[in-house]
């Protein structure tokens, strides 16, 4: 075996997330993936437990890949049940995976309570079905299920079951902490304990029940073991599993063990955010090492010092693992924060005195009435180059009206009235005034269409943004229907996505904020070249 073996599971146990489902198609192109970021193992699913993963491996034997070899997942045979009469067993040989992984029963408590067998009879299970599957030139992997906790209550029976399944010819025996209850300190003992004990190579396969998934694998490795399952963004039934990214991170990184190229190493955001697309969940922006928040600096302190010195508040370079640092701005935010931003945007703010100072005054004033920055990027930008003396907005509001009007259009299906919205706009583009009209389902889709009417006639590039996203958040709900609400926008033209905000006591106030610096911004990055 390698000096570590990365062994990813995130196509079976990963599935087995609420509400997610991989089809055969995301499984084959996330195996792709995981094999150019240097996996050597990866579990395609349970042959014998769906057609899909029965389709899935009858695939995978075309994929050409590069290192990684596809392993299939089962149990042992059952109780009382030969193993060459055993369905489970023969599908296992039928899905031609060059590695099978075999889960069984390492703890007391579930051989006599779970499966409602004896002892002996479990021991002969793991045995016969290794036996087996080796005696058919397959490489044989051994999950000790539930190991920690059957170690703590019957130490001796749990050694015995690995030491059957070395002795069948296992290539690696793999200590699970299923119940994803174990302290560090506890594995990194019983590890070593178990490493005294069995002839086998060792592996770590922990949950995140405790929050310690990561931690606990890493603590194993510590004690001896040669093998890390995981999976990728830590997906997995109840809490998930060890999140193999800050599982590789930590490994190259912090322990300097060679599991991934340098090259592969730099990918690792790129396939965190590919798994989180295909899985059909939003990235968490949190997450160590790849989330968007990993290395960014909000307070004017920490941006000011890594201004001067990136590692004063960044624990690695974050472009070793395919991130960035990122300065945010807010009511916290100092000059360092606002310099650092214009120098990321390519805006050079030296020659205007007064400028860093006056939109650092305008941050803190306009938060403190309840706008956030640091997730409207694009109304960040206006706001900077507002405060230029040389910049000259494309279009400028002259005024705006809503109705909302309910009753006299269109019968409705529910109670013979609608609702239905329109809205007026008046814009100056160069001089001339514009006063267009339009109508929507709601006022904000009203005021979006009257505008872009408006803006059209001038800048007809604008018919191809739309709004992605619209997001309102209440600031000051104690205040009822008088409170504040921040509203968010989310837009595109489909190729770029940017994000303004608006904030007021009026929702179609704010709405118009944040839908007018969608139009300029794209116009000022886009539209005007």
């Amino acid at each position: 075996m390698a000096a570590m073996d990365l062994y990813d599971t995130t196509l079976r146990d990963g599935s087995q997330s609420e509400g997610i489902s991989f089809s055969v198609e995301d499984k084959l192109t996330i195996a792709r993936r995981l094999d150019a970021l240097g996996i050597r193992f990866i579990e395609g699913g349970w042959p014998g437990s769906n057609p899909k993963d029965a389709e899935f491996f009858e695939l995978a034997r075309g994929l050409d890949l590069g290192q990684a070899q596809i392993a299939a997942f089962s149990s042992t045979r059952r109780a009382g049940v030969a193993v060459d009469r055993d369905p489970n067993i023969q599908m296992l040989l039928d899905s031609q995976a060059p590695v099978i992984t075999l889960v069984g029963k390492s703890s007391e408590l579930h051989v006599t309570k779970v499966l409602e067998t004896s002892l002996e009879e479990n021991l002969n299970m793991i045995a016969d079905t290794i036996a087996y599957l080796k005696e058919r030139g397959r490489t044989v992997f051994y999950d000790a299920e539930h190991f920690f906790d059957g170690y703590k209550d019957n130490p001796e029976y749990a050694l015995q079951t690995l030491k059957v399944a070395a002795q069948a010819g296992a290539t690696c025996v793999i200590l699970c902490d299923t119940n994803g209850g174990s302290l560090p300190h506890e594995v990194t003992v019983i590890v070593e304990e178990v490493g005294r004990a069995v002839d086998s190579p060792l592996g770590i396969h922990a949950h995140n029940d405790g929050e310690l998934a990561v931690a606990n694998s890493l603590a194993a490795v510590a004690g001896g073991v040669v093998h890390v399952q995981g999976t990728i963004n830590g997906l997995g039934e109840r809490c998930g599993n060890a999140n193999l990214i800050s599982v590789i991170a930590n490994l190259k990184l912090k322990l300097g063990v060679d599991c991934v190229t340098d090259e592969q190493l730099r990918h690792l955001k790129d396939v965190a955010l590919f798994v989180s697309e295909k899985a059909n969940r939003a990235p968490d922006p949190f997450q160590p090492f790849v989330g968007e928040s990993a290395f960014s600096h909000k307070g004017g302190l920490h941006a000011a010092a890594v201004a001067k010195i990136e590692s004063s508040y960044q624990h690695i370079e974050p472009e070793k693992v395919g991130n960035a640092k990122r300065v945010t701005v807010s009511e916290l935010a100092g000059r360092s924060n606002v310099l650092a931003k214009a120098n990321d945007l390519g805006i050079d703010v030296a020659p205007h005195k007064g400028v860093v100072k006056k939109v650092v005054d305008q941050i803190k004033t306009l938060e403190s009435q309840g706008y956030a920055f640091e997730a409207a990027e694009a109304s960040f930008e206006l706001l900077l180059r507002r405060a230029l003396p040389d910049y000259k907005q494309p279009f400028e509001l002259v005024d705006f009206m809503v109705v909302v009007e309910r009753g006299r259009r269109a019968p409705s299906k529910e109670n013979g009235e609608e609702t239905l919205s329109e809205a007026t706009v008046k814009v100056k583009v160069d001089g001339v005034t514009v006063h267009t009209a339009a109508e929507g389902d709601g006022p904000v889709n009203a005021l979006d269409g009257a505008l872009r009417r408006g803006l059209v006639q001038f800048y007809p590039g604008l018919s191809k943004v739309t709004l992605a996203d619209y997001k309102v958040r209440i600031i000051d709900e104690h205040r009822g229907t008088e409170s504040v609400v921040r509203v968010l926008i989310d837009s595109t033209d489909g190729e770029r996505h940017w994000s303004t905000v608006g904030s007021s006591t009026n929702i179609i106030d704010a709405s118009w904020t944040a839908l007018a610096d969608s139009m300029e911004y794209w116009l000022l990055k886009y539209g005007q070249g």
